[in-house]
């Protein structure tokens, strides 16, 4: 059995948890978040705690038994504390602003880039600095590789749109000499 699959789920006092037909709703101040469980999978709850078990000894019940723990538990605590992911824009005359849902980027190329934010994902954009709050995790990281995307940051200068905690490791040039 898996390590991670054993443990617990604490479910803070604000959260509720319901599954009908397969599929699990957690609901919280935040929001609510659905997911739909394996048939290998049963979710009991029992006393504020989640207890996440196999049905049937197998491989690849194995295998899904710490998979559907974590994301379970990221479910939890995106409706209780929400997540949050920063990115930053490195370059001269690299920028982007928000209208509405649309942000829009100018990152060298010969037309600005436009970017309607997915339902469930919120965004603030200070220039340089954007910072994407969300209570599903899946889609926040989802919706934060697609706007680095845009332009990878590049190993000589470092310019393009890079995580905020994220080091790129950089080039040398060309020394020219012979």
């Amino acid at each position: 059995m898996s390590r991670i699959g054993k443990k617990p789920i604490a479910l803070p006092p604000e959260v509720k948890v319901e599954q009908k037909e397969g599929i699990l709703i957690v609901s919280g101040p935040k929001g609510q978040v659905q997911k739909a469980v394996h048939s290998d999978i049963s979710v009991g709850v029992s006393d504020r705690n989640l207890a996440i078990t196999i049905r049937e000894e197998s491989k690849g019940s194995r295998a899904l038994h710490g998979l559907y723990r974590a994301l379970i538990a990221n479910m939890v605590t995106g409706v209780s504390k929400g997540f949050e992911r920063a990115l930053e824009i490195v370059g001269v005359g690299y920028r982007a602003e928000l209208a509405g849902r649309v942000a829009t980027f100018h990152l060298g190329y010969s037309h600005p880039v436009k970017y309607e934010l997915p339902e469930g994902i919120e965004a603030k954009i200070d220039k340089t600095k954007i910072t994407l709050k969300g209570i599903d995790k899946e889609l926040l990281g989802r919706t934060a590789a697609k706007i680095r995307g845009f332009r990878k940051p590049e190993p000589y200068k470092g310019k393009g749109i890079k995580y905020a905690e994220e080091v790129i490791r950089r080039k040398a040039g060309k020394t020219g000499a012979k």
